[in-house]
């Protein structure tokens, strides 16, 4: 059996991602979402073990030393970690796998797997635009705002590291991209658009 695809996004905060992501796990066949550990304490609506496995500083530093993330960064003064353990089991049992990480975890990842992932972030249409959506949102103070922003702006001096960039201008067609780019390196490793391995017997 091949092993899956792992699809490493990445995107500034306030960009779309999460709805882009919740689309393709609902609408594309064979591909899963990995749940992330993580110290931020649960937003509203969010629940544990479909979101994130919430976990306090302590418990997350003690998975760290025993080294069972395959990647983990600090991120606004939150830890978050991917399982190695899920993704492995996960991938070479053929599944193809969606890792929501930032740019920090990303770089590890770009170090570790190489050309085995597929890296794709999501742009803005522009630091302005974003900046509206952040406060739009309604969910940050003013300073917390300015802070995602600069944030923003520095994560996309990285967009080099990445395979594919996506502008999320308007969602639907953001979500057809990713999912063209999705269809695309299952065709790579001769799956069908599914995710199923190709059955080529020619007579």
């Amino acid at each position: 059996m091949r092993r899956g695809n792992l699809f490493i996004i990445s995107a500034p905060s306030g960009t779309g991602k999460t709805t882009i992501l919740k689309r393709i796990i609902t609408t594309v066949k064979g591909i899963a979402f990995s749940v992330s550990h993580t110290t931020r304490a649960p937003r509203s609506g969010e629940q544990e073990g479909i979101d994130y496995f919430f976990v306090d500083q302590a418990g997350f530093e003690a998975m760290r030393e025993q080294a069972l993330f395959l990647e983990w960064a600090e991120v606004h003064g939150n830890l978050y970690g991917t399982s190695s353990k899920i993704v492995q089991e996960l991938t070479e049992q053929g599944q193809d796998i969606i890792l929501d990480i930032d740019v920090q975890g990303a770089l590890q990842l770009r170090e570790k797997l190489g050309d085995e992932g597929v890296f794709v972030f999501i742009a803005p249409p522009s630091i302005q635009e974003l900046g509206k959506r952040l406060a739009g949102r309604g969910t940050d103070p003013r300073d917390a705002v300015a802070t995602r922003l600069a944030n923003a702006q520095e994560e996309l001096k990285s967009l080099e590291l990445y395979d594919y960039v996506i502008v999320n201008d308007k969602v639907d067609q953001a979500v057809e991209v990713l999912k063209a780019i999705i269809i695309a390196e299952r065709s790579k490793k001769r799956r069908g658009l599914s995710g199923e391995p190709l059955n080529l017997v020619f007579l």
